[in-house]
Formats: C-alpha cells, sequence, structure tokens
C-alpha cells in the first residue's frame, strides 16, 4: 500500500514533482487536499498523546476510602479516610507545597443530607530534590492518608449512605510532570437511631498519626 507521502507527491526520473494541473482545478485543490489531511493527521497525534497523559495521570493514584465507625448514629461525630497508593517513580505534591507554582493535592466531598464536615487533615508530606526543581519540594510519595472529621446530625437520612469524594493533585517524576487530574472515590457508611449502638472499624487506618489540620473550606 501506497504511504502517506507515496500518494501526496508523484515520482518522475527519480525525483519528486508536485500532481500537474488539471482542466477542472489545476494544482491548488489537490494542494489544499493535501494540507488539510496533514492538519488533521497533526491534530490527530497530538490529540492521542494528550488523551494517554491524561490516563497515564490518573492510573499513577489508587485511592481507597475507609469509615471509622459501624453504623454512624444520629448526633455523632465520626471519621472518614482516603487511602492513596502513588505507582512507584512517581511523586504528588503535597497539600501544602513548597512553591506557589505546584498545585496542591485536595480531596473534595459531595455530602449527603444531614452529614456536616468539621475539619480534614491532611499529612505534611516530605522533602524531596528533583532534576526539574533548583529546590527541594515537600510531596506525597509511595502513600498517603487524607482523614476527614465528620458529623451526622438529628436529621441525617437512617439507612445506607454515600459519600462522593474526589482526589486532585498532580503527579510528577524525576523528570517532569503529568498533567492534573481528578480521580473519584466512594465512602458507604450507615446512619442509625441515636441510641444505636456503634463499633469501630478500621482500626489500623483511624490509628493516630503525626499531622496538620485545616479548616474545612479547605
Amino acid at each position: 500500500m501506497a504511504s502517506f507521502h507515496q500518494k501526496a507527491l508523484r515520482y518522475s526520473g527519480g525525483r519528486a514533482s508536485l500532481p500537474a494541473p488539471n482542466r477542472r482545478g489545476g494544482r491548488a485543490p489537490r494542494l489544499a487536499v493535501f494540507f488539510a489531511g496533514f492538519v488533521l493527521i497533526v491534530v490527530g497525534i497530538s490529540a492521542s498523546a494528550q488523551e494517554g497523559a491524561i490516563a497515564r495521570a490518573a492510573s499513577v493514584l489508587q485511592p481507597q476510602a475507609y469509615v471509622s465507625l459501624q453504623p454512624v448514629p444520629r448526633g455523632r461525630s465520626f471519621e472518614v479516610a482516603v487511602v492513596a497508593k502513588i505507582s512507584p517513580g512517581f511523586h504528588i505534591n503535597a497539600h501544602e507545597p513548597s512553591e506557589e507554582y505546584l498545585i496542591p493535592t485536595k480531596v473534595t466531598a459531595a455530602l449527603p443530607a444531614g452529614v456536616l464536615l468539621v475539619e480534614t487533615t491532611y499529612p505534611r508530606g516530605v522533602m524531596r530534590a528533583f532534576r526539574f526543581s533548583k529546590t527541594p519540594l515537600r510531596v506525597y510519595e509511595n502513600f498517603f492518608t487524607i482523614r476527614m472529621k465528620l458529623r451526622a446530625d438529628g436529621a441525617a437520612p437512617l439507612g445506607s449512605q454515600k459519600i462522593g469524594l474526589t482526589v486532585g493533585y498532580q503527579a510528577c517524576n524525576q523528570d517532569s510532570c503529568l498533567p492534573p487530574a481528578k480521580l473519584p472515590v466512594t465512602a458507604d457508611l450507615e446512619i442509625a437511631a441515636v441510641d444505636a449502638p456503634a463499633h469501630a472499624v478500621h482500626t489500623d487506618v483511624f490509628a493516630p498519626a503525626p499531622a496538620i489540620r485545616f479548616p474545612s473550606h479547605n
């Protein structure tokens, strides 16, 4: 099968020449078709590369969400933890990055009726040196845990509920950064009556750890 350039050019005596004029439109229409096709190929390659970069960025992080109480009685406080694993060779910026131009890691929540966010706790991160930066940067690597303190008020609907969480971040390796990404993750909980018995679950996830607290609007 002839290649793109073989179709676009006609060879005569071992030298490439543009198609000869025809009676109906001359050379210009064929040139227009040639350049239009070239532009479409370039745009297609660029779009595919961008989609590949976005897909790669989304694959760097693997988050899971856990709830600290089962069930959650009305009027009780409880916690949700987002535990995220980072693919080897990558890191993501901390919630409070060391440089203003860096995109911070942030978790947002879509809360069901009657569930209130009190505060969000992010790990501080570690300082690391990278080839693309003149100064060390504060990052998360390997895995990290973000904890959210919430409260179920007296009007919270009874039964199964879901908290939709979104983790926003930017992943980088030693040399460069991928496009910013957002990943959804869901926390499942059961709202029970005020006096319902409840027990702690996932105690290994919710063990005390040094961290920095931020107001709920963060």
